[in-house]
């Protein structure tokens, strides 16, 4: 994937954050990147791309019963689609 990425450094545990270039992000895609920023890589690890959505709602275990994920400074609800899309980028992108 050679989509064109922009580092973005957030006080946020001292977490440095990609950010894609081809939209304006938001106050969620920084608090979606900055979540998955915080996640051991332990964690991550565990984390399998076949899985059902309810498998990978269970595994993170952060999710409302609605089905968006919780997270606290968000201007939407994100959804297991972008979830799934975020959490593979960040994965690769750390080398897991």
């Amino acid at each position: 994937d050679l989509r064109l990425l922009i580092f973005l450094e957030i006080s946020m545990n001292d977490v440095n954050i990609e950010l894609p270039v081809d939209y304006v992000p938001d106050e969620t895609d920084i608090s979606l990147r900055a979540y998955f920023s915080r996640m051991s890589d332990e964690k991550l690890r565990q984390y399998r791309s076949q899985w059902t959505d309810e498998q990978t709602i269970q595994w993170d275990s952060n999710f409302r019963v609605d089905g968006a994920l919780m997270l606290v400074c968000c201007e939407r609800d994100i959804q297991i689609e972008e979830y799934r899309k975020v959490i593979e980028e960040h994965i690769q992108r750390r080398g897991l």
